[in-house]
């Protein structure tokens, strides 16, 4: 048995996960009632987009040194301004190894279906391992701050950093159970009643291959 291998047989089965995921999605849906009810303001940070110039713009040399040091010294200014006005900021690192990324990598290589996945970025991320590792660390350094402190989930088991990445956030937010009137369906009404299947004799229907 290979490395991969090992590692894969370690990973959450899927039986187990959709259960798991169930009993989150429905407190996710939760928490949405109450987002609503209450007006509450809630910003989530996943990816890293609204860090690109921490790593992939500084990696890839797109900044230089100095804009990069600017933006380290700005960005906990800016989410100090948001929690200051009273909104919950969570930000969320996902974090991978080496091993799962290089397993990840090759299979998309390997496989038609997800080779659109792969941009010349994502193999320059590879070969810059090391390189995007610091940034990270520079980043984390200057932005894990006590006002929006970074929460790092480990993603090498996909399925296990969802669930604990949802868990998390529920955790964070107190939210309630909120009540609501049940919805009946109305008494559909008869009174333009007519074959509306007929009406569309003739018309140009896909093929049911399944």
């Amino acid at each position: 048995m290979t490395a991969a291998d090992k590692a894969n047989s370690k990973k959450m089965k899927g039986k187990a996960y959709d259960k798991q995921l169930r009993k989150l999605q429905v407190e996710l849906c939760r928490l949405q009632d109450w987002v609503k009810a209450e007006g509450a303001r809630i910003i989530i940070v996943f990816d890293r987009s609204w860090y690109n110039r921490a790593g992939v713009e500084y990696v890839m040399g797109f900044v230089d040194r100095d804009q990069h040091k600017r933006f380290l010294e700005l960005c906990p200014e800016m989410e100090k301004y948001i929690v200051d006005a009273g909104i919950r900021l969570i930000k969320i690192w996902l974090e991978v190894g080496q091993e799962e990324q290089e397993r990840r990598f090759l299979a998309r290589i390997n496989d038609p279906m997800r080779q659109w996945k792969l941009s010349p970025m994502d193999t320059e991320s590879y070969r810059l391992w090391y390189d995007y590792s610091k940034a990270r660390d520079l980043m984390l350094e200057a932005t894990d701050t006590k006002h929006a402190p970074w929460y790092i989930v480990r993603t090498d088991d996909k399925r296990r950093g969802r669930l604990n990445c949802i868990s998390h956030i529920l955790r964070q937010i107190p939210y309630k159970k909120m009540s609501h009137k049940k919805v009946e369906l109305p008494k559909r009404s008869t009174k333009e009643k007519y074959d509306d299947q007929a009406s569309l004799k003739g018309r140009k229907f896909v093929a049911e291959r399944y």
